[in-house]
């Protein structure tokens, strides 16, 4: 791993780059327990729900032998005094993280750091990023418009991820529509410290979510999906969600800012047609009815699994793409190694550190170049996955020389100038040119390795 890399798991205290979403409702403690088990952290979601709930999810979390997670909370979305008795518990009780969405509300951002409490802070947008830093947030998740549930912004993920890393100093994290290891290795290529997981847990075998929902996302395609703000009861006014297409979402159930009936309850709560409930194992009523909370990666969910089987695949399918060249070392799973200075030697014409690494910076930059306009070939279809049809010979690369650069590992390069198309070629005669100046190192494997697959592997000429 780079420099950066690990920055997220040192912060939150888990051993992988994988965060479990908090999801309102379907994030509760057996959810979080299995993530951390698993070596992820999770965020309970406790949005808009009562301190004895927020309490006994605490406990049972503890009681299992957990210490490191968080609480979910969105202030713009909760009653004053209701989220004054959130914060109050989170601090009094301890949690040593709490997750916020939708708008910046600065005095809880600073109330929470104050007391000691780690800050992530989901946006979306590179201003609102920069908004929630100012803050005191220690941490960001850039959220692609590709995300299920409630989206705060409009922006593709591919976009919105480079340009919050541009944005801010702290750790990135990259959620909307994240599902497979490919995943992992692109947003990491892309600045991202790790990803955010959200319709991917939903189908987990711990998750709060009714088998309803589950089924639904099993049988679902990227789209199936679609942005709605009929689902809006209980939310500020305009709010996008993106859900899987149903009789509400067709107009079959009537105007959503019309008069709304009943279509369930939760232990005597009344479930409102057009609310933000979605199916939960505690519910009953007319579940088709209610918000089906998806995001475009919804096409890898296909079975009920529990969440460490889930978590395990991603890890493995990260660390296959990144051993492809033989160097398990590099693995996402694998700890971090440092290179400083490896590739010294400054003797019989070889190339000494510095020069090294400005090499190493024009060949990422070339790379980062590629890996971008790859992804932007595919266009804007309305609910394409993040990350879909991008050949990830880039992205694996990107991580592979990251170690040897002198930027700022975990961080877009800026752009080289090259045609997009003249890109394969220009790489590879970059690294066979620098190649003989290199001493026998792990770097220069590396390069080796990339040209390699440069010569022997198409790339689609965008």
């Amino acid at each position: 791993m780079s420099r950066e890399e690990g920055r997220v798991e040192a912060l939150l205290g888990c051993r992988h780059p994988i965060v479990l979403a908090g999801m309102g409702g379907v994030a509760r403690s057996d959810l979080v327990a299995a993530v951390t088990e698993a070596g992820g952290f999770g965020f309970l979601g406790m949005v808009r729900e009562p301190v004895g709930l927020i309490r006994s999810e605490v406990e049972a979390l503890r009681a299992r032998g957990h210490r490191n997670f968080g609480v979910n909370l969105i202030p713009a979305a909760t009653d004053k005094n209701l989220l004054e008795r959130q914060v109050d518990a989170i601090i009094d009780l301890g949690v040593p993280a709490a997750m916020l969405f939708w708008a910046v509300d600065a005095p809880v951002v600073r109330r929470l750091r104050a007391a000691g409490v780690t800050v992530v802070h989901q946006v979306g947008s590179p201003e609102e990023a920069r908004e929630a830093v100012e803050a005191g947030a220690q941490a960001i998740i850039a959220q692609g418009c590709e995300a299920g549930g409630h989206v705060r912004g409009t922006t593709p993920l591919r976009r919105l991820l480079p340009a919050v890393c541009r944005a801010v100093a702290v750790p990135v994290l990259a959620a909307g529509g994240l599902a497979t290891g490919t995943d992992l290795v692109t947003a990491r290529a892309l600045g991202a410290n790790g990803i955010v997981l959200g319709t991917a847990l939903i189908a987990a075998r711990e998750s709060f979510a009714h088998d309803h929902h589950r089924q639904r996302l099993i049988a679902a395609r990227p789209e199936d999906t679609l942005l709605t703000d009929a689902f809006h009861v209980n939310w500020p006014d305009g709010a996008m969600v993106r859900v899987l297409a149903s009789a509400v979402t067709r107009g079959e159930r009537g105007d959503p800012r019309g008069a709304s009936e009943v279509i369930g309850e939760e232990e005597g709560r009344p479930i409102y047609l057009f609310s933000t409930d979605s199916p939960l194992r505690s519910m009953s009523g007319d579940f088709e009815a209610m918000a089906l909370y998806a995001g475009t990666g919804v096409g890898a969910v296909t079975a009920i699994r529990p969440a460490a089987a889930i978590i395990a695949d991603i890890l493995a399918g990260a660390d296959a793409l990144l051993d492809e060249d033989g160097d398990p070392e590099h693995a996402v799973s694998a700890s971090p190694t440092c290179y400083a200075g490896e590739m010294g030697g400054a003797y019989m014409g070889l190339l000494d550190d510095a020069e090294t690494a400005a090499e190493m910076d024009a060949i990422l930059a070339l790379l980062s170049q590629g890996l971008i306009a790859a992804l932007e070939r595919r266009g804007d279809g309305p609910n394409q996955p993040p990350f879909e049809g991008a050949d990830p010979l880039y992205a694996r690369h990107i991580l592979a020389l990251r170690p040897f650069a002198s930027g700022s590992p975990g961080r877009p390069a800026p752009e080289s100038g090259v045609a997009p198309e003249a890109l394969p070629a220009a790489i590879a005669a970059r690294v066979r040119a620098v190649l003989p100046r290199l001493p026998e190192t792990a770097g220069r494997r590396r390069l080796l390795a990339l040209a390699q697959a440069l010569e022997t592997r198409a790339i689609p000429v965008v």
